[in-house]
């Protein structure tokens, strides 16, 4: 018969938690009202770069608008497309430069200058402020005649201080 030689353990002792083995409810506080104050001081971070955000979607929809009505009053004044008396060539209003003009006499082909009217993202709406050749540069109200310029019509103030209606 063949005899082990390692002891046989006559009873298991179960392990005895040591204090080390895990956190006190103190340090449990003080650990979540570190997290509290660094998570509040990250909230206003957060905030600004939202509003920055919005800004900057804000110069890009404006800018493309201007570009679009930039192209159309181009095209107008190489007499690509016709214009009404009075117009200056610029376009009518922003739905024409969404729909398209016919290129040319006779010609079947139409262009377009904006896929769609762009979202202002101050207010939430597609819906912007008009200035006609004719209106004064800081008219509030639209001439109607045609379309000269684009201006947010949120009343807000930037974070640079001026009002997203002047950009």
């Amino acid at each position: 018969m063949i005899q082990s030689t390692r002891p046989v353990p006559s009873r298991i002792t179960p392990r005895r938690p040591s204090r080390e083995a895990g956190m006190t409810l103190l340090e449990l506080i003080i650990a979540c009202s570190i997290l509290m104050i660094l998570s509040s001081a990250a909230l206003p971070i957060f905030k600004y770069t939202v509003i920055r955000q919005k800004e900057a979607e804000l110069h890009r929809d404006l800018r493309e608008m201007r570009d679009a009505i930039d192209r159309y009053k181009d095209t107008a004044d190489r007499n690509q497309i016709r214009v009404e008396i009075g117009s200056e060539g610029y376009p009518p209003d922003l739905e024409t430069l969404v729909k398209g003009v016919q290129l040319g006499a006779g010609s079947d082909r139409k262009i377009r200058f904006l896929r769609r009217i762009p979202v202002d993202p101050m207010t939430g709406k597609a819906e912007w402020g008009l200035r006609a050749v004719q209106d004064d540069p800081d008219s509030t109200s639209w001439g109607g005649k045609n379309v000269f310029d684009v201006y947010s019509k949120s009343i807000g103030t930037a974070l640079d201080g001026t009002k997203y209606s002047d950009w």
